[in-house]
């Protein structure tokens, strides 16, 4: 220790140091000493109260009461890793996790708040605060300390307090994330190094690693418990199972607050002829940007740390852990009355983040990753019940990240050729006790379920993933018969435009590829027999709205009127081709029920007025129909029309394919 001086007059820092040093105890005692720190304490001060916190003694003491106030204050994080390698570890702990529940990381909580709650008040010398997050992190590279410090025969009751905790004040930044892994690695015992396949700029402190290669130490538990040589095997179990229940709910909520976009990016890779030459797509996204790429590397983090903690495998062992029973939200708040590691539950939200990570990397990055052992049925059909059965819209939206996950497995599963488990039969796909014996009926619960995730979930790269995994649902469906009653079901009953849309754009695809495999029923007229009326709807009533009324039925329902419109020229263009499969009169009953009171009301709501764009390609589509040569002819020449041959064909259909 070097010699003493006395403070120069008029230097406050000098005064609050000496006021530090000479009133250590025994010079007063412990509370009063707390006061007199408080009352000094400020950025300068914080080498000379390191100094004398290296008193272990002292700071057994005292250390537990100084929490708070330091983790506020800039640079104190050399002061706050002498306390928890020398404070009491329990007393200290449960200050760490004060402190925690005291924080609330919000988007809105930034630098610039800090330094305005800072200017508050009369007092402008006050210090400014540490960022939110920047505490955060401080905070768990404590409890990494604290946690091996303290010598107690059930370590995982200190355990789970932590975990929920955390999980409670954790928001999913880069760094706070990249902090969460760092501890769950120090409490399980395993530390990864930094993974290098990934790009990534986050780089954060580590505090009870950096203390650790600087040589510092910790002081003995006072409290310690004698314990038998060697660890208890079930205790070991139930801290490596708290870990992994606390490393599952991480992963929702970083899937959940971050679009990883695996299901768009699947769609992609699946389809690349499908992809918008000049519009950037996902997959260059995730390749090009840093915020995305460091995304793909923290999740790639967390996969691995599930992994260090066992989680290696996707079989039917894993699937039944993870989904078998009901939805688990927060199994951290349910470990009060857990009695050994069977009683603590993964968040099967989580978990099913997990699985969706192992088929995406799988597949886009080739990474040798654990495959599930699930199909479309009953599997995937039964993960889409637990999830949107109840509640559908407001699981979509809260969830967004999982049901994401769901898409991006189903999307895989049906790639993969896993459309039913060896051995299901069809009439067992229903997986519902009061299901009839329609073989197909499945099939229309799934679809229903996905287009869920079509019309509510508030990303449109998911929207669109899962309207592509509807219609190939669709088209799997082995009964043509079904096919049929699923589309027909959506263009009568869905009471939204887009969805009707979609259900248009897979009838057509439906009669091409009847045409092309020479299969019955939608090579006949009783498909269109069966939808005309919800295809072309009598829109009779359009006249007698008003003219806002009329307006605002137009825009909500254009989406279905622009697709129907193409419909009828991909009927009616293409000569001769699809006479056998309109019903007699077709073109006469559509443009009078439907075609004639569309294109009034239109003209009603005037060319010159500004309408959606998609308004003004109805315009341009019911013109277009209005001159296509089938729908034009009245029925003394249709006979003509269909008689006409069959050599221009391909050069109408590569006109009419630029409007699907």
């Amino acid at each position: 220790m070097t010699d003493e001086k006395p403070a120069p007059a008029g230097d406050p820092v000098a005064t609050a140091i000496a006021a530090i040093r000479d009133a250590r105890p025994p010079a007063t005692d412990p509370l009063t000493y707390l006061m007199i720190i408080e009352a000094n304490l400020s950025i300068d001060v914080l080498p000379t109260l390191d100094e004398i916190l290296h008193d272990a003694e002292l700071t057994q003491q005292i250390g537990w009461d100084l929490v708070y106030n330091l983790v506020n204050l800039p640079g104190s994080e050399a002061c706050l890793e002498t306390i928890a390698r020398l404070g009491n570890p329990r007393e200290v702990i449960l200050k760490v996790l004060e402190a925690l529940e005291l924080l609330h990381i919000g988007s809105d909580d930034n630098d610039n708040d800090n330094a305005s709650e800072a200017g508050e008040g009369d007092d402008k010398t006050r210090a400014p605060r540490t960022p939110k997050e920047k505490q955060f992190i401080t905070l768990l590279g404590m409890l990494a300390i604290l946690h091996k410090r303290i010598k107690t025969r059930f370590p995982s009751r200190f355990l789970a307090q932590t975990l929920r905790t955390v999980y409670n004040t954790y928001r999913p930044s880069q760094e706070v994330t990249a902090a969460v892994i760092h501890l769950v690695h120090s409490l399980s015992g395993r530390r990864r190094p930094a993974l290098p396949s990934r790009k990534s700029s986050v780089n954060i402190a580590n505090l009870e690693q950096d203390g650790d290669d600087r040589g510092r130490t910790n002081a003995p538990d006072p409290e310690a418990e004698d314990k038998d040589d060697g660890e208890d095997a079930a205790e070991l179990a139930m801290q490596n199972k708290l870990l992994l229940s606390f490393a599952t709910c991480v992963l929702e909520t970083y899937a959940n607050t971050h679009e990883m976009g695996w299901a768009a990016r699947l769609v992609e890779f699946y389809a690349p002829e499908k992809l918008v030459p000049g519009r950037k797509t996902m997959m260059a996204a995730f390749r090009e940007e840093q915020e995305l790429l460091e995304r793909d590397a923290i999740v790639g983090q967390l996969v691995a740390l599930i992994r260090d903690l066992g989680i290696d495998s996707a079989d039917e062992k894993f699937l039944s852990v993870a989904f078998g029973g009901p939805v688990a939200s927060d199994p951290l708040s349910k470990t009060d009355d857990a009695k050994g590691p069977d009683d603590v539950a993964l968040s099967t939200g989580g978990c099913v983040s997990l699985v969706a990570y192992w088929v995406f990397s799988e597949t886009v990055f080739d990474a040798d990753q654990p495959l599930p052992q699930m199909h479309i049925f009953p599997d995937h059909h039964l993960l889409l019940q637990k999830f949107l059965d109840e509640d559908a819209e407001d699981r979509i939206r809260e969830s967004s990240g999982t049901i994401e996950s769901l898409v991006a497995i189903g999307l895989w599963l049906l790639h993969s050729d896993r459309l039913s488990s060896p051995g299901t039969t069809l009439a067992a796909k229903s997986s519902s006790a009061d299901d009839d014996d329609d073989t197909t009926s499945g099939f229309m619960r799934y679809l229903h379920l996905v287009t869920l995730i079509a019309v509510f979930h508030p990303r449109l790269h998911v929207r669109n993933a899962s309207i592509s995994l509807a219609g190939r649902i669709l088209h799997a469906d082995p009964s043509e018969e079904d096919r049929l009653r699923i589309l027909y079901d959506l263009l009568e009953n869905c009471v939204f435009s887009s969805l009707k849309a979609c259900a248009i754009t897979w009838l057509r695809d439906e009669i091409l590829a009847s045409d092309a495999a020479g299969t019955e029923l939608f090579a006949s007229q009783h498909p269109l027999e069966e939808v005309q009326y919800a295809v072309f709807p009598n829109l009779d009533s359009l006249r007698e709205m008003e003219a806002g009324e009329l307006a605002e039925y137009v825009v909500q329902n254009a989406p279905f009127f622009v697709q129907a419109a193409n419909f009828g020229l991909f009927l009616w263009t293409a000569v001769g081709r699809w006479a056998k499969v309109l019903p007699a009169n077709a073109e006469a009953t559509v443009k009078e029920r439907w075609w004639s009171p569309l294109t009034e009301a239109l003209v009603r709501l005037g060319e010159g007025e500004e309408m959606p764009g998609e308004v003004e390609v109805l315009r341009d589509r019911l013109a277009r129909l209005a001159g296509a040569e089938g729908f034009s002819k009245d029925g003394a020449d249709r006979a003509e029309w269909v008689r006409k041959g069959r050599d221009v064909i391909e050069k109408e259909e590569e006109a009419v394919g630029k409007f699907w």
